[in-house]
């Protein structure tokens, strides 16, 4: 493996004495087997981060789900068939609609592979005509190169505000007697659990290989991608771009936005325990590293770019490098290297992939070329 420089690596060991070993058990086992991993660690993972960060769901699946497909012929110059699914769902506090935009390549013999986006930026870049194109979801682009480019905008699931939790899925969901456990999904979470509702819809679809779906998410949409892919082992490969803290970056960093920045502006996103460790990350008992180790031995792509300093892009690095061996516990290389790359030059490892991009908080289609670089190794 390549090594870092000792500046970078300065900074790693420091690292490495705060952060909790993503291969110790809380009772102090340490993990040497897959088995041992799927079996008692992982689990254990997920229920920290559903118990101090991201919440417990209401529901998974719901028993009322259905869907609703609207297709149309002959988009994208007669490269396309579009389709529009409303992904409906009922539950105690009544009903709601996931629409999800679908845009599959013509002329295959075999169902296509995907890439869904979690849109946090506004219907405006997901134009279902196509008069509208936008670099943030270069649909076109994504089919041109062989993949169905599917979108949802994640308002329809829970709105992006402090609303008490009333709003959304929550509303529909949530039965709690009495005051909201500390421990109830956030907003995160319920953006996340649409991600899953669109896989229950892409089993049902034959133009689509079920098999082989990335998950994409730019900033809180990026934060709700890994969420999703940890928890949901249906998507084939996670990317995360520019997802800073809560997301990909090490919280311990304290680099660039904090875990009490990203409460007091955003209180809705985590659950409430989450506050409990402002300005508190070392009590944290788990870091975003362990987040991606979910994903494991799934492909996975963080993306940084280089004046985005409030995502911090060298703990989004970094929580790749202390993952690394859990993918190396299932045979996987990683990254390959613990070196902190120049700009614009992508690292594009086993089963592991990043890049920092020239630029600001944003996605672009230089960030799209990248995935689908990397993505050709593994879905197609």
């Amino acid at each position: 493996m390549q090594k870092e420089p000792f500046e970078t690596r300065m900074t790693t060991e420091s690292f490495t004495r705060m952060l909790p070993d993503v291969l110790t058990t809380a009772d102090g086992e340490q993990i040497t087997t897959v088995e041992q991993w799927q079996r008692k660690r992982r689990p254990e993972i997920v229920t920290l981060f559903r118990e101090y960060v991201y919440g417990h769901e209401s529901v998974q699946r719901p028993a009322a789900l259905s869907f609703h497909t609207n297709v149309t012929q002959g988009l994208m110059g007669n490269r396309a068939i579009r389709k529009q699914v409303d992904i409906r769902y009922e539950g105690p506090g009544g009903q709601g609609v996931l629409r999800l935009l679908l845009f599959v390549p013509v002329g295959r013999e075999k169902p296509a592979p995907a890439f869904l986006l979690v849109n946090n930026r506004g219907a405006e870049h997901t134009d279902p005509d196509r008069e509208r194109r936008s670099p943030f979801w270069p649909a076109e682009w994504i089919v041109e190169r062989g993949y169905a480019a599917a979108v949802i905008n994640y308002t329809d699931l829970d709105p992006d505000e402090d609303d008490g939790f009333r709003n959304g899925v929550h509303g529909i969901f949530d039965e709690f007697e009495g005051s909201r456990p500390a421990n109830a999904w956030g907003a995160i979470a319920a953006w996340a659990w649409g991600a899953s509702r669109v896989m229950d819809y892409m089993e049902t679809d034959p133009d689509v290989d079920v098999a082989r779906v990335a998950v994409v998410g730019h900033s809180r949409g990026g934060k709700t991608a890994l969420w999703a892919g940890a928890l949901d082992e249906r998507f084939a490969m996670v990317i995360s771009n520019n997802s800073g803290c809560t997301g990909a970056a090490l919280a311990r960093g304290n680099r660039g936005e904090t875990i009490k920045d990203i409460n007091d502006r955003f209180p809705h996103w985590f659950n409430a325990n989450y506050k409990r460790f402002n300005g508190r990350e070392p009590d944290l008992p788990v870091d975003q590293h362990m987040l991606l180790s979910l994903i494991a031995p799934r492909p996975v792509y963080v993306s940084s770019a280089t004046q985005d300093e409030w995502a911090d892009p060298l703990s989004e690095f970094l929580s790749l490098i202390y993952a690394a061996p859990v993918y190396q516990l299932f045979g996987k290389h990683a990254l390959g290297t613990e070196r902190f790359p120049q700009p614009d030059t992508p690292i594009h490892g086993d089963r592991m992939g990043y890049h920092l991009r020239t630029g600001v908080h944003d996605l672009t289609e230089y960030d799209w070329e990248q995935f689908m670089d990397f993505a050709d190794r593994y879905l197609k």
